[in-house]
């Protein structure tokens, strides 16, 4: 799919909105806004399609809602720096200067503080799905999403046993889930006959057919309407008085806009200054492997709870991934994760053929209380961020997309976005 631009088309408008970020919630962003009637500029360094989502299981997990801070991490903290090959490792030489972020993590802890970041997040993800259909109509390919649900399997009756307290708050929530026998598990999944006999199936959630090919076909329908895509780095942000003006890239370029979004990831943090932004994120390593020739059939994305890691079938071959690790800003990565979970996903699957095999890793933008920001700059009043998504980018990236549009329209959004709020790391 061959993807090109033109500056000078973007110049001839007279209300220009400037993405920086090209990954899966960036090229939403830039897609509403233009359904808005903006022309609208989308800005990254990579390629599209090769960004943090691309490393991921794929899923439109509607009903992920319960945040990673949960009563009883205090706990694990101790296991994740003596078991390197658990399911989420901490690099011991990240714990200093992850403190103050830790500290704000185990503040959530709590279980009415879980159970209202659950009530928030859902109040999100309840739209994912709706979200997306006028995105995908939109698209040439018409495979993008599977009509598929997801599986989770546990090892034993005792982790769907710790399961159900989060099963019957997601039920609560409005979310589906199907308790899954031996029997059922086969008929869903023949390669994982005998092997499980506990499970849950997640009607309403979905997984996409590729997450590369997924970003790249909603980038090209971004083109395709006329959008403007530039393969560059934002160094800043220009300024006149409360205002951005525009961007200037690293080699200098500049674009001038009338709006500007930051969703670019974990690389928003470069721009927190100058917005005025006191937002604690950390970048949490998510590794994964991928098989072009896997030598297995699955047929749905499965998760594996009790190791940690999801096996999805994509159309560039079976994707491994879901262990996380948390380590220093700029760390070299440690694909001895990808190692520990390609031999997990063997044991289930021994068949599988490995002589062929490309590790990745996508740095996910967490907050400690597991929200994103969906919020407009307090000191540049013409800048908005839809940032901070962690393991949610792709499930919300249509639904950030919307309200992000609506705003910068000066509409104000159905949807209570307090919760989003960049100051609430300030209070």
């Amino acid at each position: 799919m061959t993807l090109v631009h033109s500056s000078e088309h973007f110049r001839l408008f007279s209300e220009r909105v400037v993405v920086v970020g090209g990954g899966i919630v960036g090229v939403c962003c830039a897609l509403y806004l233009q359904r808005e009637g903006y022309a609208v500029m989308l800005i990254d360094p990579a390629a599209a399609g090769d960004s943090t989502a691309k490393w991921s299981c794929g899923q439109m997990a509607i009903g992920e809602v319960i945040p990673l801070s949960r009563p009883g991490v205090m706990q694990k903290i101790p296991g994740w720096l003596l078991d390197q090959k658990g399911p989420l490792a901490l690099r011991a030489n990240a714990l200093p200067g992850m403190l103050p972020w830790f500290l704000r993590f185990l503040a959530c802890a709590r279980q009415a503080k879980t159970e209202e970041i659950a009530r928030d997040i859902a109040s999100l993800t309840h739209h994912s799905h709706a979200d997306y259909v006028p995105l995908l109509q939109a698209c040439a390919e018409r495979t993008l999403l599977r009509d598929r649900p997801v599986i989770k399997l546990f090892d034993c009756a005792n982790g769907l046993e710790q399961e159900r307290p989060h099963l019957a708050f997601r039920t609560a929530l409005g979310f589906k889930a199907e308790v899954l026998d031996a029997a059922a598990i086969a008929d869903l999944e023949p390669s994982l006959a005998g092997k499980f006999s506990h499970g849950l199936l997640f009607p309403d959630w979905r997984s996409v057919s590729d997450t590369e090919g997924f970003i790249t076909a909603l980038t090209q329908s971004f083109i395709d309407q006329g959008g403007v895509r530039v393969r560059g780095l934002v160094r800043r942000l220009e300024e006149v008085a409360d205002h951005a003006s525009g961007v200037t890239l690293a080699n200098g370029e500049r674009y001038a806009a009338d709006h500007v979004v930051i969703a670019a990831g974990v690389g928003s943090r470069q721009f927190f200054d100058q917005l005025g932004a006191r937002i604690p994120m950390a970048g949490i390593a998510g590794y994964q492997v991928l098989l072009p020739t896997p030598g297995e059939t699955i047929r749905h994305s499965v998760i594996f709870p009790d190791g940690g890691f999801c096996i999805s079938p994509m159309t560039r071959g079976l994707q491994i991934g879901g262990t996380m690790e948390f380590a220093r800003p700029n760390a070299e990565p440690n694909f001895k994760r990808a190692e520990i979970i390609l031999e997990k996903a063997r044991k289930i699957l021994p068949g599988l053929q490995v002589d062929n095999f490309e590790y990745g890793v996508g740095y996910r933008p967490y907050l400690p209380d597991t929200k994103p920001v969906i919020d407009r700059s307090t000191r540049l009043s013409n800048v908005f961020m839809a940032l901070g998504h962690g393991q949610l980018g792709l499930t919300l990236g249509a639904t950030t997309g919307r309200l992000i549009a609506q705003m910068v329209a000066g509409r104000t959004p159905v949807q209570n976005l307090e919760p989003f709020s960049a100051e609430r790391f300030s209070l």
